[in-house]
């Protein structure tokens, strides 16, 4: 039988009933206080009966046999059974009942995405429930061939993002090297502008300068021409004078007089069309200096603010041109990035369709069915994250154990603990204590009024043919308190607010009120009203069922 043991003081002392439950096992719970009495009654009785037949009487906590065995410390007259106190050690253990599962439990999951498509992933192949495996054996195989024809498409999409990504690029490069060839050439129209303005206005010898210069050449070789012309006039016209002298006397013919006319006529036209030169070159001299002048200055100044402001928008259409194609590699890039990634993790997914064993252990099938209600084998589908089987290690094991609210707070962490498994009897392991829960956990099975607290204690040793589920029996032993007096629990009387032995005494049994300290299961720490040798009625109901007189102790 499972029992709690208690650390309370004598109001509490043995106010514990066992209740088994089918979800967490064995439990105590809380009991009236007449309880006690009708306990010892059925203790002493025991032990009243055993003595009488000759037999050993002895109480045992668990392979551990307390004082009250020895037969130096025990006495039997006609009606009581007295008990010899001693100072001995008080081993305390809170003792409990749980399962055994596996420290390390490692969960096996579908983490194969289901592919458009598909309703979920088949399972071709899993390993039989049960079956004991090694690390790195198969444990399942998924159908694979959905998997690999989304990675052949993914594979031609990720080729063509490549493409665009390169093409992208290529694209940039060429973009700003369209835009320095752009920029080169609008920075150099501004230059000459500008050099063509100077060159225009230039005083020692730019064009304005030399038009002027060729006028005035022009302006004075017409002079000289007119010049000339006046001279060949007034030559040509004494001689044509002389030869119509000679004509009229006979001296010329018609045809000298002819051709002195003719002479006189173009030597007058020579002189008109100097006059004309001069008269051409001084007006273009004048239309050079007042219109064309300042007209080709505005033309030249014009010419480069134009120059400039193309400058500056040829500037501004390579920032909007590298930017525009620079977001479109951004975006290939991306693209690029993205589809890279899908390829690679639809790898890994083709990699995922077989599931090998990361360490040694014992398969176990999921007991969740899956969205079509059944329970996973060959050729069913599941979904992601649907668990397939867990895989707990058979080497390292822990038991979880449900413990009373009112002894809860003895439990600590790292508190050492013995285990014992149902199905081993004759085995032990020590474990300790390695969670203890902060919230309590409602046992259906009991009052909702009684609340229980998870711990889980580990076994620290290596074992070996434990599985996971079996009934474990824990002792954690909470404290060992050393040379105290310590009289068994049956000796005790508890009423509402009183707590009392029976103590023989010279004049007969007498009646001492005790204060009493920790206990376990078969004996309590005094800490006042008895001391080592007092001896102590073991069956305190002898003398409460016949009240007449005080029963003397024996001679």
């Amino acid at each position: 039988m499972s029992t709690l043991t208690l650390n309370t003081p004598e109001t509490e002392l043995g106010l514990r009933t066992r209740v088994d439950s089918p979800a967490m096992g064995p439990r105590t719970v809380p009991a009236p206080r007449r309880w006690l009495i009708t306990r010892r009654a059925a203790f002493a009785g025991l032990a009243f009966a055993a003595l009488a037949g000759g037999s050993a009487w002895s109480w045992q906590n668990h392979g551990h046999h307390s004082s009250i065995g020895d037969s130096a410390a025990l006495e039997v007259t006609d009606k009581l059974v007295y008990h010899t106190v001693q100072r001995h050690a008080l081993p305390i253990t809170i003792t409990e009942r749980g399962t055994l599962s596996s420290q390390k439990e490692t969960k096996i999951l579908c983490d194969l995405e289901t592919v458009p498509g598909q309703s979920g992933t088949r399972i071709l192949w899993i390993v039989p429930n049960g079956t004991a495996i090694k690390q790195g054996d198969l444990l399942v195989e998924f159908d694979s061939a959905p998997l690999k024809d989304r990675l052949n498409t993914q594979s031609v999409v990720f080729e063509q993002s490549r493409a665009a990504q390169i093409q992208a690029t290529v694209r940039v490069d060429n973009q700003k090297t369209q835009n320095e060839t752009n920029l080169a050439a609008a920075t150099l129209k501004v230059e000459m502008a500008k050099l063509a303005l100077k060159m225009y206005e230039d005083e020692s010898g730019g064009t304005f300068k030399i038009s002027v210069g060729d006028l005035e050449s022009k302006i004075q070789e017409a002079k000289n021409q007119i010049k000339e012309a006046q001279a060949a006039l007034k030559m040509k016209a004494g001689r044509r004078t002389g030869v119509e002298t000679l004509f009229k006397l006979g001296y010329r013919g018609k045809g000298d007089l002819d051709q002195a006319m003719h002479e006189h006529l173009s030597a007058d036209f020579a002189l008109v069309r100097s006059t004309n030169a001069l008269v051409t070159a001084e007006a273009n001299k004048q239309k050079l200096k007042q219109y064309e002048y300042p007209m080709r200055v505005l033309e030249l100044k014009g010419a480069i603010a134009t120059a400039e402001r193309a400058l500056t928008q040829v500037a501004r259409d390579n920032e909007a041109l590298v930017a525009q194609v620079t977001a479109a590699k951004n975006a290939a890039d991306r693209a690029f990035i993205t589809e890279e990634e899908k390829l690679r993790r639809f790898k890994e997914q083709l990699e995922k369709s077989k599931v090998y064993a990361p360490h040694d252990g014992l398969v176990a099938h999921s007991p969740d069915r899956t969205p079509w209600g059944r329970l996973v084998a060959d050729g069913e589908l599941v979904t992601e994250r649907f668990k397939i089987l867990s895989l707990p290690d058979l080497n390292r094991m822990q038991v979880k154990l449900g413990i009373h609210e009112s002894v809860v707070d003895r439990v600590k962490m790292a508190l050492p603990a013995t285990v014992r498994i149902d199905a081993f009897p004759d085995a032990s392991y020590q474990g300790s204590v390695n969670s203890v829960a902060v919230l309590p956990t409602q046992d259906s099975s009991l009052s909702s009024d009684v609340k229980v607290y998870d711990v889980v204690v580990t076994i620290d040793e290596d074992v070996e043919h434990l599985k996971p589920g079996m009934t474990a029996v824990v002792d954690i032993h909470v404290q060992k308190l050393e040379d105290v007096v310590t009289i068994p629990v049956q000796a005790v009387m508890q009423e509402e607010d009183e707590t009392w032995c029976y103590v023989a005494g010279p004049d007969g049994v007498e009646r001492r009120n005790l204060k009493l300290g920790v206990s376990n299961s078969a004996m309590v720490q005094v800490l006042e009203g008895v001391e080592a040798d007092d001896r102590v009625v073991l069956n305190p109901q002898a003398i409460t069922a016949q009240p007449t007189e005080p029963t003397g102790p024996p001679a």
